[in-house]
C-alpha cells in the first residue's frame, strides 16, 4: 500500500500559504532489481509534482493525496493500479484507502478488481458514503453508483505484474519489486 502524506499545519496568511506546501510521497517499501530503480524514482517524482500543483491551486489536501496517488496508479512502477501485483489467479485485486488528519475519517476499498483508480473510489467512499470501508462487489456497486467507468481487467495488468507472478509460481517466491534491502533486524536500509 502507498502512503501520501502532506503536512497539513501549512499557515494561511490572507489566502496565500505562508510558507511553499510540502508533500511527500512513499513509494513503497522492500527492494528491486537495479533495471527497476530509476523508473520508482522518477514516478515518486512525478507523483509529488502531481499532488504539489493541486495544492498551490488552492487544491484540498485530500485532492492533493488523490492526484499523487493517482499518479503512481497510473504507473506499472509501483503496486497500485496498472501494475499492481497479480494474485494466484492472475488478476489485479487492489485496495486503497485515504484519510481526512482534522477528524480522521477515512474511505477504503478492498477486492477493486475493473477500475484504474481505486484511490478515487476511496476518496469518494470518505466523502460520499456513511461507511468508510467497501469491498468486492459493495466496492463496485458503489463506484458505479458514483459514475467511475469499469475497465477491462487485462489492461490494469502490466508485464512486470505478470513476469512476477510466473517467476512466483515456477520458483515459489516473488520477484524483488520496491526499493530498499530488509537487514536482519527488519530494518530497510536505501
Amino acid at each position: 500500500m502507498y502512503f501520501v502524506t502532506l503536512w497539513t499545519a501549512l499557515l494561511l496568511i490572507n489566502g496565500h500559504f505562508a510558507m511553499e506546501p510540502v508533500i511527500i510521497v512513499h513509494g513503497g517499501a522492500g527492494s528491486i532489481p537495479q533495471s527497476r530503480v530509476k523508473g520508482k524514482f522518477d514516478g515518486v517524482k512525478v507523483a509529488v509534482i502531481a499532488g504539489h500543483k493541486v495544492l498551490l491551486q488552492g487544491g484540498s489536501a485530500l485532492d492533493a493525496v488523490e492526484a499523487a496517488v493517482v499518479s503512481m496508479e497510473e504507473d506499472e512502477n509501483f503496486n497500485a493500479g496498472y501494475g499492481s501485483v497479480l494474485n494466484l489467479r492472475g488478476e489485479v485485486a487492489m485496495e486503497a484507502s485515504i484519510m481526512r488528519g482534522e477528524d480522521l475519517n477515512s474511505g477504503a476499498v478492498t477486492l477493486v478488481k475493473e477500475f484504474r483508480n481505486p484511490i478515487s473510489i476511496a476518496h469518494k467512499v470518505l466523502t460520499d458514503s456513511p461507511h468508510s470501508f467497501l469491498g468486492g462487489e459493495g466496492a463496485k456497486l458503489f463506484a458505479l453508483e458514483k459514475g467511475f467507468s469499469t475497465v477491462p481487467p487485462e489492461s490494469l495488468i502490466s508485464e512486470n505484474a505478470k513476469n512476477a507472478l510466473e517467476e512466483f509460481l515456477q520458483h515459489g517466491e516473488f520477484g524483488r519489486t520496491e526499493i530498499g534491502v530488509k537487514n536482519e533486524v527488519g530494518n530497510f536500509w536505501f
